[in-house]
Order: C-alpha cells, then structure tokens, then sequence
C-alpha cells in the first residue's frame, strides 16, 4: 500500500513536472538488482490492500503508536480516482466539452486484470464520481457482464459490447482494468478520447496523438 501510494503521488507530481511517470519507472527497472518496480493507477481494489492496513492502523492507534505513513498512504490511494476524473475533466475541456452532460465509457469494472472480482474495485467510485457531476455512464468488461449490490455501491449496470459506431459515440473512453481481452487497436482507431490509467495504450501512442491522455 505505501510503495503504491508513494508511486500514486509520484504520477501527479510528474503530471505537473511534464514527466512521464511510465518512462522514469521504465528506466528505473533498467537497474540490475535492488530495484522493484511499482506502477500507478486509478486507486486500489480487491478485498486486502485497500483495507487491510487499516486494521493494524486501528490496533496502532489503541496501543498510542499512530501508524501515521499506513493513513497518508491510505488518503493518497482513496484519492486517485478523483484524480482520474480531474484528468478527464482538463482533457474534455481541452476539446470544448463539458464533463457535466457528456457521455463516458468506462473499460473494466474488476479491480485488477482478467478476473470478475470487483471489490473495491476504483471503477465503482470512478462511476459514482461520474454520475454526480451530470455524466451519462456506461462500462464494458468481459469478465462482469453487470454489477451487483454491494455495501456501498448499487450501480445498477449491465455491460456493453465494444463496437466501432459504439466507441466512436462517446465523448471519452476511462480505461481502468486492463483486461487482455479488450481489442486496444479497436478502440485506438474509433475513441474520440482515451483516458489511460494503466499505460495500456502505449503501442498506439504516434496513431492516437492527443486522442490519448494518461492519468
């Protein structure tokens, strides 16, 4: 959790530097020993990581020892799909839209790759987050043909199928859950805007141009 978060951070400072945080950590792995890399993304999911930690951050707490860097690590994660959609925003009104009364994609619903588990998953509060500023949603996953109730979320949704008039009538694809499924030259070709959280997109980078928006 603190070695995504620190990687988390990392990305938004780079953002404002003009860094790209892929190509310094791609470097970094270059390093022929001691070095693992970590990657960032639009927040954690899955039934540990994001929730775990803070049980012994609780306990720490009644023993009068804060565990103050599992809590910072905690908020920066929390906060990455808000991110996401501050990314999303900056880029649609790059192009003279609005995010209030647009229409998103989002690709992935699981909270990592190639499985239907969606707990925690950071989609769930990216949609929310969505819904709340007046953006008409929808997802695609081959793996969660549609969401269930769950403690804090009832979305409501049933998946889309992927076609090229379909992709193309968005106002922005959200890449989330880079599934290997996903046909990504499909999508390159026919999205109006990609916002790429998982760095999936990298093989089409000189094709789609400014069409593609890392977050």
């Amino acid at each position: 959790a603190v070695n995504i978060a620190m990687v988390n951070e990392l990305k938004v400072i780079f953002d404002r530097m003009g860094i790209d945080v892929w190509e310094v950590i791609e470097a970094a792995s270059a390093k022929p020993f001691g070095f693992m890399p970590f990657y960032p993304g639009p927040g954690l999911g899955g039934h540990c990581i994001p929730i775990d930690p803070f049980y012994m951050a609780w306990r720490a707490a009644q023993m009068g020892a804060p565990a103050r860097l599992i809590g910072l690590a905690g908020e920066i994660n929390h906060a990455m799909p808000g991110h996401v959609v501050d990314r999303l925003e900056s880029a649609l009104a790059a192009r003279d839209t609005r995010l209030g009364g647009s229409r998103v994609l989002v690709l992935g619903l699981a909270y990592k790759p190639d499985i239907d588990d969606v707990r925690e998953s950071p989609a769930l509060e990216i949609i929310t987050l969505l819904r709340g500023r007046g953006v008409s949603v929808e997802f695609s996953d081959p793996h969660v043909p549609r969401t269930h109730a769950m403690r804090r979320y009832d979305l409501g949704m049933a998946s889309v199928d992927l076609t090229a008039e379909r992709i193309a009538s968005y106002d922005a694809c959200v890449l989330v859950t880079d599934h290997a499924a996903f046909d990504y030259g499909l999508l390159a070709r026919h999205a109006r805007l990609v916002v790429d959280t998982r760095n999936a997109f990298r093989a089409f980078a000189s094709e789609m141009g400014e069409r593609r928006v890392k977050a």
